[in-house]
């Protein structure tokens, strides 16, 4: 195919030539039309869709940051904790891009949280962005293991602790889990090994993983359209041209109202890292000031919070709570399979009897893992698990609102549990608000679609500022 030069008026000024000579070359116009001065979004979105564009600006800061930080860090067992005590204090300005990182992470969770959050309550993992959530459930996963690689790495109590405790969970794994764990560390002891595999996980290949994962992940949101908050399709309702009807260009509107989203963000950033780095000892625990000591074994491990949640579900699964787990699967398969063919039912049936068996013959450890791991995959089945006839919570029934928030709340009540010293009584409030966290999905079908549901409106409802 012959190759031609983008045509420009002879009084085209130097920039409008370049832009040509580029796009000869490289789509750069087109792209910025098709996902930003002419992609059209919903022109209701509220304060909720702030989170998204900010996930993109705390990954590009903890990229930036990240490094700087590799510029000085050395991933080494007898150097590592050394070296970022030298950035710290002779670094220039290196204790500000420690704490911009640290608290970065600790932000990053707390806007993808909302950003799930968001998407939850508008339902905007229904038809026909499907693959848009499994995307950002992938990225969540990916997020999580960056988070993990990157807390062994200042190489104190906590993060060398907190290290071995997690990966010696893998051994729990039948068959494969000793082979696991040990490829995992490297070694036969959280070492050298370990620290020098989670440098280059943390720093090479998840972010390698992320960047194309975000991409993939707005890719297909602008090739199916954004939600809003009344669950409306505005690519059903276009004008002579093409344009939705409820829609406005990206660019400058939602540029602007991002920025402005940015802008009481960034304050919020910049107080905790000048005034509360260490936010009480949550975002930097006061056991990862001190040295790695493999002879010294912390009164208390925990991860860091936005891990707390899923490794309180860990504890909770005890050889007691077995029978409450088993009980649980027998009322979700019973109420799966009524109405079901026979076939179904015997499948069921058959599932019922493996757990019964697995819960006498594997010890509860391997079970904790498996609800662990199960209360983050069990996020990518939302989409076939909700039968609600609307998308929005705006036009549910009233006791949906109850339900998200009886989740939201055991969420939080296992975050704040996995941060304490374990107790027998926040052992049965984990092991209560375990149950009713996994109720909520797995319960979803049947109470998703029960109750007096609101008409959604043909457009959009929208009442400008």
């Amino acid at each position: 195919m012959a190759f031609h030069e983008k045509e420009v008026p002879a009084d085209a000024s130097s920039g409008q030539k370049l832009m040509a000579w580029v796009d000869s070359r490289f789509p750069l116009s087109g792209m910025i039309k098709d996902h930003l001065t002419e992609y059209y979004a919903p022109k209701n979105f509220n304060f909720w869709y702030f989170f998204g564009s900010l996930a993109i600006v705390v990954l590009a800061l903890q990229i930036v940051t990240g490094i700087f930080l590799v510029m000085h860090y050395k991933p080494d067992a007898e150097k590592a904790f050394e070296s970022v005590e030298y950035i710290m204090r002779e670094v220039p300005w290196g204790w500000l891009v420690r704490y911009l990182h640290s608290t970065g992470a600790s932000m990053f969770f707390i806007v993808v949280y909302m950003h799930m959050f968001r998407g939850l309550i508008y339902g905007s993992y229904r038809k026909p962005r499907e693959l848009v959530w499994i995307f950002g459930c992938t990225i969540f996963l990916c997020l999580m293991a960056e988070a993990f690689f990157g807390y062994l790495l200042p190489w104190g109590q906590m993060s060398y602790w907190g290290a071995q405790v997690i990966v010696n969970l893998f051994a729990a794994i039948p068959v494969i889990g000793p082979d696991l764990s040990l490829w995992i560390r490297g070694d036969y002891v959280v070492g050298d090994a370990t620290l020098n595999r989670f440098f280059s996980f943390h720093v090479i290949a998840i972010p390698l993983v992320l960047v194309g994962l975000v991409a993939a992940h707005i890719i297909a949101l602008h090739e199916v359209g954004s939600n809003n908050p009344d669950g409306v399709e505005i690519k059903e309702t276009l004008d002579e041209k093409g344009i939705p009807l409820d829609g406005i260009p990206f660019h400058p509107f939602y540029t602007v109202h991002d920025i402005m989203g940015l802008g009481v963000f960034a304050m919020i950033f910049a107080f905790i890292v000048f005034f509360a780095p260490e936010m009480g000892g949550y975002f930097l625990e006061a056991n990862n000031f001190i040295p790695a000591n493999p002879l010294q074994t912390p009164p208390h491990i925990a991860p860091v919070w936005y891990f707390t949640p899923f490794y309180s579900m860990l504890r909770a699964t005890t050889s007691e709570f077995l029978l409450p787990m088993w009980i649980f699967a027998a009322v979700i398969l019973w109420l799966a399979s009524r109405g079901a063919a026979m076939k179904t039912k015997v499948i069921y049936g058959a599932i019922l009897v493996v757990l019964a068996v697995g819960f006498h013959f594997l010890d509860a450890k391997f079970w904790g893992v498996l609800v662990m791991g199960g209360s983050v995959i069990i996020f990518f089945f939302l989409p076939w698990l909700d039968n609600c006839p609307v998308k929005s919570i705006r036009y549910r029934p009233a006791f949906h609102k109850y339900i998200y928030a009886i989740f939201v709340i055991c969420f939080v009540i296992l975050g704040y549990l996995g941060i304490q010293p374990p107790s027998p009584i926040a052992e049965k409030i984990a092991q209560l608000c375990t149950i009713l966290y996994f109720g909520f999905f797995l319960a979803m079908p049947y109470w998703s679609k029960i109750g007096e549901f609101k008409t959604v409106p043909d457009r959009v409802t929208f009442a400008a500022h």
